[in-house]
């Protein structure tokens, strides 16, 4: 399974799990431009590259130097051709 992951203010990051129905119909990568706030990098992970331990989930860091993408400016699905 894939997640994806972008830094929040307070320096920890945040944890995206994809519902399964919205990966029937879009990519992960348009659900993170979509989800992921404005202009904030992020990164697509393996669910097996998080900790297994979630005790200090808070203190969690990520170094997104090579970012998979950015969140787009608007919060909805771009229009799908044919839909």
């Amino acid at each position: 399974m894939k997640l994806i992951i972008y830094p929040n203010d307070n320096g920890g990051v945040v944890v995206l799990t994809p519902a399964f129905e919205c990966l029937q119909t879009r990519t992960i990568e348009e659900i993170a431009a979509k989800d992921v706030p404005a202009g904030v990098p992020y990164k697509i992970i393996d669910a097996s590259d998080l900790p297994a331990d979630r005790t200090f989930r808070n203190a969690w860091e990520a170094q997104i130097d090579t970012p998979d993408g950015v969140g787009a400016e608007s919060n909805e699905f771009p229009v799908q051709e044919g839909a």
